[in-house]
């Protein structure tokens, strides 16, 4: 491969910066496609777009059900598919607890009361879906679908299928943290991605070398404002409380074969904790992780030993 034929490109889109890079004769031609699809699926997936098709199904929460694009329906079914497991500490409908939650504005926690009446509305088994149809709806008024710790994997497992189409055999994508690989880097070496120190600005603790990987990781470091008592309260909601979540875990990286996977486990075990998402993890064969709890120790799952590489200071417990 001629190393000199490399393409990048920087675009906003879904919240947060997206970083693709790419080698290969049609590079140029891919990240065009790319920044396109990434357009694409925004305005199907985002609750924030009115006409978007998730957007359709909150306003018609209670009343109907809407049909559905086959990649939205997708994304759906895999949501409602995850929210199953590990006694719902991921439910697909936890959107009217997110919107009590300003994380740009605001010092202050919602009032108790207003959590515990909105926490009503979030169970997963009212989200209806038809796969003959691909209709999807919401049994009650005021339930809302939310694709947070979803939507930005999908967009990472379909640029990498953009990619694999225009012939492209070595290339990266980063969606605001959430990176997916493509193959390794021309010169046959592996690609490194960093894993940033929860508590420490423009330091890492480590780096994994992947190849044809995602690596995402979900922390209460990404979004999240001090309260008044001097709390830290992040973005990752526990359904299950309306509160962010206090597993015990800051940090939570993923490595998998796929994104919409990575995102959804990183969510998942950061609200599970070390032993229920470990566990979890036996369920999915060549499924790694790196968690880092609220000591700030590192723990690694063994079959990262040989490729996750800690920073200077940093030791990491392989758990067996």
């Amino acid at each position: 491969m001629n190393i000199a034929m490399t393409a990048q490109s920087v675009h906003y889109g879904m919240g947060t910066e997206m970083v693709h890079k790419v080698f290969g004769d049609h590079g140029e031609e891919a990240l065009r496609a790319v920044e396109y699809e990434a357009a694409r699926i925004e305005n199907l997936l985002s609750r924030f777009i009115p006409d978007s098709e998730i957007s359709r199904v909150n306003r018609s929460a209670g009343m109907k059900c809407e049909k559905l694009s086959p990649d939205t329906y997708e994304v759906l079914s895999f949501a409602a598919e995850f929210s199953n497991y590990c006694d719902g500490c991921f439910d697909v409908t936890i959107g009217p607890v997110v919107d009590l939650w300003n994380y740009k504005n605001s010092s202050e926690i919602p009032d108790e009361v207003r959590i515990t009446e909105v926490l009503r509305r979030v169970n997963a088994a009212d989200l209806m879906l038809d796969p003959h149809e691909k209709t999807a709806g919401l049994q009650k008024v005021g339930q809302s679908v939310d694709l947070g710790g979803i939507g930005k994997g999908y967009a990472s497992d379909k640029f990498v299928e953009l990619f694999k189409k225009f012939g492209i055999s070595s290339a990266f994508t980063n969606i605001g943290g959430n990176v997916a690989a493509v193959g390794v880097k021309p010169d046959g070496s592996p690609w490194r991605v960093g894993i940033r120190h929860p508590r420490q600005n423009n330091r890492l603790i480590g780096a994994v070398l992947v190849a044809d990987k995602a690596v995402v990781t979900s922390g209460d470091y990404q979004r999240f404002f001090i309260d008044r008592k001097g709390k830290r309260r992040h973005h990752i909601l526990n359904p299950h409380t309306g509160y962010p979540a206090e597993s015990g875990l800051i940090s939570v990286t993923i490595v998998a074969d796929n994104a919409t996977l990575a995102d959804t486990l990183s969510t998942l075990i950061f609200v599970a904790g070390m032993n229920k998402g470990i566990q979890l993890l036996t369920s999915f064969p060549g499924t790694e992780a790196v968690l880092v709890d609220t000591d700030l120790q590192v723990h690694v799952t063994r079959g990262l030993n040989n490729c996750f590489q800690p920073e200077m200071g940093i030791r990491a417990n392989i758990l067996g």
